[in-house]
């Protein structure tokens, strides 16, 4: 009674001195200063205790498989998180995690940036083991008298020479070949004049070329300065594809959820049921990956393919225990939508690399 109010301190209801709790709002009664003790009781109260909805979350979704959204549709909300938010945060912590760990930013040595060669013959063969040092000598002998590497570099200095010689010229004569011919050329082109004549911007090349600013040779250009930002740092490039694949898992669910609504379609479950049994499913797939990571971190163990057999066993279950099928009807099913899923994967995959290249 010592910190009760008379009103609510975040809605401003009137309260008497008995009242535990607002009961307009449901904040605690308490005139009493937050103190550091307080803060951490509070914020362990509400995500670590055995009564916390993430407790309850956790466990609904290791021991009941299925049976979690059966609960959460049929109305039992309040006991657990949110579906797309618990999805959402296991994601983000899944894929900071593997960019953390992943040592793609050690990819950056190779790139362009430090000068080192993309194609050395002779350094590959310095690495092959021979029977001996004389069929070493005689391989490296037999290698400089073709002079491999140094054709290379003269077809590619050639190529950059022609261009950069009377660039006006030769983008002018690119207007005459075919679509696909003239799209990768004026990339060729662009790429070249950013890397050698030192060209930042799309309107420096209108002007310093004569280039028509239309809608196809600024998405060139626009390619092209992403494809040599990612050639000079091909590991910064990686880690920024992870970066948005847990905002890529949203888009890719709904459409897979599609397929799992016509597979039970004379099911009484919406197509939103379906979304959050898929929301579940994949929750618990990204806490397998974040355990099996951590093990593997600690023990320098390659955990993967044990968790991803817990995890077929387990969307087996949850199949079987959400939609009520019998084993033969729900086999059958989990082949059709788990081969549907790899083949949306793939897509999913693909579009965002290709999206990732032309905004990077």
């Amino acid at each position: 009674m010592q910190y009760r109010g008379v009103d609510c301190l975040n809605c401003g209801h009137p309260l008497d001195l008995s009242d535990q709790y607002c009961p307009n709002c449901s904040q605690a009664n308490s005139t009493k200063k937050l103190t550091l003790l307080d803060f951490f009781e509070e914020f362990f109260s509400n995500y670590i205790s055995y009564d916390s909805k993430l407790w309850q979350t956790l466990s609904a979704l290791l021991l009941k498989p299925g049976k979690i959204t059966r609960e959460y549709i049929g109305g039992k909300r309040l006991s657990y998180t949110n579906p797309f938010r618990f999805l959402l945060s296991l994601s983000i912590i899944y894929f900071l995690i593997i960019s953390f760990n992943s040592g793609f930013e050690s990819l950056n040595k190779y790139g362009s940036g430090n000068k080192m060669p993309t194609f050395d013959v002779k350094k590959q063969l310095n690495t092959y083991e021979f029977e001996n040092e004389e069929e070493k000598k005689a391989a490296l002998a037999a290698f400089d008298s073709i002079k491999l590497q140094k054709i290379i570099g003269d077809i590619k200095s050639a190529k950059d020479s022609s261009i950069l010689s009377n660039p006006k010229k030769y983008f002018k004569e690119i207007k005459d070949v075919g679509f696909f011919n003239r799209y990768s050329s004026k990339i060729e082109f662009f790429t070249t004049v950013i890397k050698r004549d030192t060209i930042y911007s799309f309107d420096e090349s209108v002007i310093k070329y004569e280039i028509t600013p239309n809608f196809e040779n600024e998405t060139t250009f626009n390619l092209a300065q992403s494809l040599v930002e990612i050639e000079k740092r091909p590991g910064t490039f990686f880690n920024s594809i992870i970066s948005k694949l847990p905002f890529a898992t949203f888009f890719f669910l709904p459409f897979f959820s599609f397929f799992v609504w016509m597979v039970y379609i004379r099911k009484k479950y919406t197509y939103t049921d379906h979304l959050i049994f898929s929301f579940h499913n994949q929750s618990l797939f990204f806490i397998l990956l974040i355990v099996s990571n951590l093990i593997n971190t600690v023990f320098n163990i390659g955990s993967e393919g044990i968790f991803l057999l817990i995890f077929a066993i387990y969307l087996y279950k949850a199949m079987r225990n959400f939609y009520q099928q019998g084993r033969v009807k729900t086999i059958i099913k989990y082949i059709f939508l788990n081969s549907i899923f790899f083949i949306l994967g793939g897509i999913a995959i693909t579009i965002l690399i290709a999206a990732s290249v032309f905004t990077y």
